[in-house]
């Protein structure tokens, strides 16, 4: 039975139960970015990772984002039986030390056996941000980006790519510093791209990272990169709490009269998936297989942790 055929009708927490009902343990969720150790979610972090639970989300990747995050994202991993990645955002350049690549190289060497640890992330490049396009940090970023690319090749873990604005800088570092036969692994996070330049990461080994943005209607370039890109190509995450889905945003003159800003969290992770569903004509479950089995390939030893059977490790 096809779920999208439905799909207009779902409001809520009803879809979410509804979804749920309708996927096997093998063709449950698995949220490729989310920041489960962000302000938003300090109070209420349980409740958060428990709701996505129980609407199928079995794992979450927690990318860190800054030296002093290295440990809270791998506590909040090992504590909901998620995984989690070790690096330093571009955004996190202006402050960070270059003593960080040392602290980050530590930290990669001392967790090394630890089977939570999926990649190096969330690393890449900002060319939105008017600042990090200008003199110092356009060039600091280039050097973090470069140094912790070098870092993840040592010890031989994929990389989680932020790419905004930045599509072409970030292939050029990748191609420069492959060897000679050798292939990368990892995510290009929130991609918006071209065309060109996602069979560009796709022929480098990346899978593509799609999330709240592709349930804007007005989103129409990236809704067709998710309709024509190959499914084994894709997948799914939120970037909780930021780039909420359509259902939550609100806009500025809405806020003004005092609507709150929907807060984004993996338990949306469904009805994302059952967007990508719709557009690409395919049923849910078929979506949520596809990318679980994405994921597995792009994250090698998330594969490892996982097994066949679905859930994290307790």
């Amino acid at each position: 039975m096809q779920i999208l055929a439905f799909g207009k009708y779902f409001l809520g927490h009803s879809a979410c139960g509804i979804i749920r009902a309708m996927t096997q343990p093998r063709d449950t969720f698995i949220d490729t970015h989310v920041h489960l150790d962000a302000p938003e979610f300090l109070q209420d972090v349980a409740t958060v990772r428990a709701r996505a639970r129980d609407r199928g989300v079995t794992c979450c990747v927690l990318p860190a984002v800054q030296a002093r995050d290295f440990e809270r994202a791998r506590a909040l991993a090992h504590e909901f039986g998620d995984a989690y990645a070790l690096g330093i955002h571009p955004l996190f350049v202006a402050a960070a030390e270059d003593q960080d690549l040392a602290r980050l190289d530590q930290a990669l060497t001392r967790h090394r056996d630890d089977p939570r640890l999926v990649a190096v992330g969330e690393i890449g490049l900002d060319l939105f941000v008017p600042a990090l396009c200008e003199e110092p940090l356009r060039t600091r970023q280039l050097f973090f980006y470069r140094e912790q690319l070098k870092l993840a090749k040592k010890h031989r873990l994929p990389v989680i790519l932020h790419v905004r604005r930045s599509a072409d800088l970030l292939l050029k570092g990748l191609r420069d510093l492959a060897g000679p036969g050798e292939a990368w692994h990892g995510i290009a996070h929130a991609f918006n791209g071209s065309l060109q330049q996602a069979q560009a990461f796709i022929d480098l080994g990346f899978k593509l990272g799609f999330g709240g943005a592709l349930t804007y209607e007005r989103a129409t370039k990236l809704r067709e990169l998710a309709r024509v890109l190959p499914l084994e190509a894709l997948v799914l995450e939120t970037d909780a709490p930021d780039i909420p889905p359509h259902w939550l945003y609100t806009t500025a003159a809405q806020r003004e009269q005092g609507l709150a800003q929907g807060r984004n969290e993996p338990g949306e992770l469904p009805r994302i998936a059952l967007v990508l569903a719709e557009l690409r004509g395919v049923d849910l479950a078929h979506v949520a297989r596809d990318t679980r089995a994405n994921a597995l390939a792009a994250l090698p030893r998330l594969d490892a942790l996982l097994g066949a059977t679905g859930p994290a490790l307790a």
